[in-house]
């Protein structure tokens, strides 16, 4: 509930209005187009990781321990 009431859309506008003043208008679009192409990235790159520890898990599972035991 405290959470709630922190983060309420009165709050919201607040920080609209004061990100406006302190970059001024022309810069906002220019900000959220940065802010989505680094999230871009960022998934790219999660991908990228989670393909090659795909990849490296089916290459551990192919090669199988040989029995030093004969």
């Amino acid at each position: 509930m405290f959470l709630a009431e922190i983060f309420g859309p009165d709050l919201l506008i607040v920080v609209i209005v004061v990100a406006v003043l302190v970059f001024g208008g022309s810069a906002i679009p220019k900000l959220a187009r940065n802010l989505g192409s680094a999230k871009t990235e960022f998934e790219k790159g999660l991908k990228a990781a989670k393909a090659s520890d795909e990849t490296n898990d089916a290459k551990a599972t192919e090669q199988k321990p040989t029995d030093t035991n004969s």
